[in-house]
């Protein structure tokens, strides 16, 4: 969630070592520094329940799965993001430290104040990515995963799964009941009697 901007141009390298040091975490867009809030319950128990997921699924693959405070590097439009979750399979990210540039998956928990923004420009800027296969919106308050996957022609096609399907993930090899990912989320519909 973004909260607060900075007001003159930082350098990408000044960024990076300022988040070295921050209490806060920032996304960064062309110069300029974003803070960001912290997360629900919900938000934080779905991103570690797929983050956990996926880790298992991909143990000894060569893939990584990062949650939350690992950096997505888009060099070519000057972006870092955080995204919820994470994956790469490309060794050359092994040289990378603080940020991935070379991920297959991002998944994206969404929140009423980020949801547009994830759907829109965040999306709009991860396209550039082309080693991205697939990007993944998972709503907090019920169960909703979209999946929207590069095809072969370069088009991103939407598989949206809701309760009681089965989620695949095509970029990493990946099925699990969608109710996995909700393990110990109260859910809005939960609330309705």
């Amino acid at each position: 969630m973004i909260i607060s901007k900075s007001e003159y141009y930082i350098s990408p390298e000044e960024y990076l070592e300022g988040e070295k040091v921050s209490q806060i975490k920032h996304e960064y867009i062309d110069g300029q520094v974003y803070a960001m809030a912290g997360a629900s319950d919900a938000h934080v128990t779905v991103s570690m329940n797929v983050s956990m997921l996926l880790r298992n699924h991909l143990r000894g693959s060569g893939c990584r799965v990062y949650m939350l405070d690992m950096k997505a590097q888009i060099d070519v439009i000057n972006r870092y993001f955080y995204p919820d979750v994470m994956v790469t399979c490309d060794a050359r990210d092994r040289e990378f430290e603080y940020f991935k540039c070379y991920p297959s998956l991002i998944i994206e928990v969404l929140s009423e104040s980020t949801e547009s923004f994830d759907r829109g420009k965040k999306f709009a800027s991860y396209r550039h990515l082309e080693s991205l296969q697939e990007y993944v919106l998972i709503s907090p308050q019920q169960m909703s995963v979209e999946c929207f996957r590069r095809n072969e022609e370069g088009h991103w096609v939407l598989y949206p799964y809701e309760k009681g399907e089965e989620v695949h993930l095509a970029s990493v090899d990946f099925r699990c009941a969608i109710a996995e990912i909700y393990e110990d989320v109260l859910l809005v519909d939960d609330n309705i009697s």
